[in-house]
């Protein structure tokens, strides 16, 4: 299947491991031309020193959402060259914390990082879009958005957010061509699930191993998901193949959401 995406450009952000990267390897493996931006610059260049001949141009660029010149700083240089085809909102997740640990700081220190700075950086990049009349914005979130997540309040409450931004931008631009989706993943093998696994097993005084094996038994497929098929499903989205879907949150988590 043809995706239409070798003349594309595209953001990845959070593309230093995990599902940004998932995504950035994924979009640059259609033909597209990949601005991958986070933190660390040199981990980004050990995977895309890696691509296959004939893949898209991954380009490393520096970016922390916590920081807004970093933020304007990355907007300005990809406005210089025309801006972007794509955006892929990407942020890590906060510290694990529940509703009632949560400091107004946490939250003021969290959402800044994870939803403000986002739509701003989304907001600046959105010109040239509506003037090419064509554009793909795809946020991820998390699962935690439908089915709240124990001891994860700061992203629960600060994706569902986002969830909220990104509907109702969807139907501010649809008449521009440019669609804007969400993508919701369960429990997809990254650092960050491990990271998580290891919380919960220090916390509970249990095996790693033991605590990982009963979190995959609970999701209907038994097992967590590969971070590539997260990023199949995000190419597609960003396709011209995917005209046609906008507005809509879609899960990507081997069925562990249980509410229809």
């Amino acid at each position: 299947m043809n995706l239409g995406l070798k003349d594309k450009t595209a953001l990845v952000i959070g593309a230093s491991r995990g599902l940004g990267a998932a995504i950035a390897l994924g979009l640059a493996a259609e033909g597209a031309t990949v601005f991958a931006a986070a933190r660390s610059v040199e981990k980004i260049e050990a995977w895309a020193n890696a691509l296959p001949q004939g893949s898209g141009i991954v380009l490393p660029n520096s970016l922390d959402l916590g920081n807004l010149k970093s933020v304007d700083h990355l907007a300005d240089r990809l406005l210089a060259k025309g801006g972007v085809d794509i955006v892929i909102n990407n942020t890590g997740g906060p510290p694990p914390a529940s509703a009632v640990e949560a400091s107004r700081a946490d939250w003021l220190i969290q959402f800044e990082m994870m939803a403000a700075n986002l739509f701003h950086l989304t907001g600046r990049l959105l010109p040239p879009m509506r003037a090419r009349r064509w554009g793909r914005i795809i946020t991820l979130a998390s699962s935690g958005v439908e089915q709240p997540i124990p001891r994860l309040a700061l992203s629960n409450g600060i994706r569902s957010a986002i969830v909220g931004w990104s509907k109702t931008l969807a139907d501010e631009v649809a008449a521009d061509g440019i669609t804007v989706n969400v993508l919701l993943p369960g429990r997809i093998h990254t650092q960050r699930v491990d990271e998580l696994d290891a919380s919960a097993a220090k916390r509970f005084d249990r095996n790693l191993a033991d605590v990982a094996a009963a979190s995959a038994a609970s999701i209907p497929l038994g097992r967590y998901g590969r971070p590539e098929e997260f990023a199949d499903v995000a190419v597609f989205l960003a396709s011209e193949r995917a005209s046609y879907i906008t507005g809509s949150k879609i899960r990507v988590d081997g069925g562990a959401i249980r509410a229809i």
